[in-house]
């Protein structure tokens, strides 16, 4: 096979975000995204906050949001996905976040191997399946998560996915919301279906 021959490895990736949920670009542009957020995605704020109160909230929503994304950035994060738009007067608890991750830097590693491992990682409680994404054998773990005391608990999930026509090189998409406050409940679960469905979107673009 010649040079010629080869496929270049995909620039970017693609996905169907539901309505009202953003993207905010943590490598570049990321201040330039949450300054957007504020002023022209927020123009609504929840029932029960005061007009007199609308732009204190929206700054302190700025805040939260700034810090999520530092941490998220600190962390490998190239984009982070959150809803801006309120549904049935609330603001919808979840994010999610795409990242690159260490995973076999300086020497190609089998995808095989890579998704076997993972998938033996102990999550107490915890689910690993392999599933389609892409046209490529990628890992799904969902799991249940309480950090600290003051945390609520939240469901997760993590789709861990190789590059294509790119071997060593992976990505993560990482889910996490409370819900309503009741991890189990059925509003919960189509929070976490919702995001299937969303990483049911997810394609490469070579372009």
């Amino acid at each position: 096979m010649s040079t010629a021959d080869l496929v270049p490895p995909p620039r970017r990736y693609e996905l169907v975000l539901p309505p009202g949920w953003v993207r905010i670009p943590l490598r570049e542009g990321m201040n330039e995204a949450l300054e957007k957020v504020l002023f022209s995605h927020m123009a609504e704020v929840p029932e029960g906050i005061p007009r007199d109160d609308a732009m204190r909230f929206r700054l302190e929503m700025r805040r939260q949001l700034e810090k999520q994304a530092r941490a998220a950035r600190r962390n490998g994060g190239l984009d982070l996905y959150l809803p801006v738009l309120p549904r049935g007067g609330i603001f919808l608890m979840a994010s999610f976040i795409v990242a690159e991750l260490p995973i076999g830097q300086g020497h190609a590693v089998p995808p095989q191997a890579v998704l076997a491992q993972l998938a033996e990682e102990n999550v107490p409680g915890g689910t690993a399946t392999t599933i389609d994404v892409a046209g490529a054998t990628a890992l799904r773990r969902a799991y249940c998560s309480a950090l600290g005391e003051e945390e609520l608990p939240t469901r997760r999930v993590d789709y861990v996915i190789p590059v294509a026509d790119d071997p060593g090189r992976w990505i993560s998409i990482n889910f996490s919301t409370p819900g309503d406050g009741d991890i189990d409940s059925e509003f919960t679960d189509v929070l976490v279906e919702l995001f299937d469905a969303v990483v049911g979107t997810f394609k490469w673009s070579y372009e």
